[in-house]
């Protein structure tokens, strides 16, 4: 009898006690991008995650033994030109060691259920043109657009 992911992993919100091991899987994700995550960050983002009114969820993937060793952070965002909203994935992450285990797939399948639960015509996400491995992954469970992405810097003589 073999085992599928669910049998292995386990996925849900990050919970009030698992700051410790979701800081080490974001101080990773943050590493992977060469992002600074000084500590004043990453309480910023853990507050976002545990307050329900703030747009920003989070799931997290749990080993056999209950141990955080994957993330992913996700919002709405409207698309008015559909007339609808999306999620937005922001980031995902899995442990190095852990990878090709599966892991991925449950955050992902998660995903396209709070997508379909809430009423969600999308799920969609960016990711860096050299992170080879993960658009290997990406390519089978989703469609590439053919969008370029900007980032355009505030005006800083606005007071």
């Amino acid at each position: 009898m073999s085992s599928t992911p669910a049998d292995r992993w386990s996925v849900g919100a990050p919970e009030a006690d698992e700051f410790a091991a979701w800081r080490e899987l974001f101080r990773g994700y943050c590493d992977f991008y060469r992002v600074p995550c000084p500590d004043e960050k990453a309480a910023l983002v853990w507050s976002w995650l545990r307050d329900p009114a703030h747009e920003l969820d989070g799931l997290l993937v749990r080993d056999g033994e209950g141990r955080p060793v994957g993330l992913a952070h996700y919002r709405p965002f409207a698309r008015p030109l559909h007339g609808a909203v999306g999620c937005f994935l922001d980031d995902l992450f899995v442990a190095p060691e852990v990878r090709g285990g599966g892991a991925v797939d449950l955050l992902l399948a998660r995903l396209r259920e709070i997508a379909a639960e809430r009423g969600w015509v999308t799920v969609r996400w960016i990711t860096s043109e050299t992170n080879y491995r993960a658009r290997g992954k990406y390519d089978q469970v989703a469609t590439r657009t053919p969008f370029l992405t900007y980032d355009m810097a505030p005006d800083t003589a606005v007071h």
